[in-house]
């Protein structure tokens, strides 16, 4: 059984997918797969080259993440260009991985974190949905100690995704992290069970 696994900035999403790791799951992350299709030699990183000039990449031929991202990241246009190209590969590496991890491990419960999961309508690609959801405050406070950013540079980062209400209303499961690391562990193995595995 393929699930997604998503959530919002500094929701404890990394740590759910490490827990259900430890019960048996395999992962596959997009934020690696996303590393990986621009590594030299992959044809993302050569698309991006040819879209957005050299002077993206360094010396060695990898890629200058920092020059890209001051292209980028303040002109929606040229961010939708660098999504047309890295979005595509991304899913396929991943649509692959996981292809792969079901051949080798089958009945096993393979789990696709994706940051942007509901973003970049890849829910349909999931027999379900696993959100891990802490209320809006409680997001903002993580996501300023973490960062080292002020209120309205975390508000501006919550406000690039979906709000955390709308993820867990159109979740099938959801994982409430704003508790203590234990209440976390116990609705993970509760959900794990429910798939029909034992802790």
């Amino acid at each position: 059984m393929r699930i997604g696994l998503t959530g919002g900035i500094a929701t404890g999403k990394s740590t759910v997918a490490h827990l259900l790791v430890e019960l048996g799951a395999l992962l596959v992350d997009a934020d690696q797969v996303a590393r990986e299709v621009v590594l030299p030699g992959e044809p993302a990183l050569a698309a991006v080259a040819s879209a957005f000039g050299q002077a993206v990449l360094h010396k060695d031929g990898t890629l200058d993440r920092a020059a890209l991202g001051q292209i980028v990241f303040n002109n929606k246009a040229q961010l939708g260009q660098l999504e047309a190209i890295l979005h595509p590969a991304i899913r396929s590496t991943m649509q692959q991985r996981m292809a792969d991890y079901e051949r080798q491990h089958p009945g096993k419960l393979v789990v696709a974190d994706i940051p942007l999961l509901y973003e970049t309508e890849q829910d349909h690609l999931y027999e379900g949905v696993l959100v891990v959801y802490v209320p809006e405050h409680i997001q903002l406070e993580r996501l300023m100690a973490r960062n080292n950013v002020d209120e309205q540079e975390a508000r501006r980062r919550m406000g690039l995704q979906l709000s955390m209400e709308e993820k867990k209303r159109r979740a099938n499961w959801v994982i409430d992290n704003s508790g203590t690391l234990t209440q976390t562990r116990e609705q993970v193995q509760a959900f794990w069970q429910s798939m029909g595995h034992t802790c």
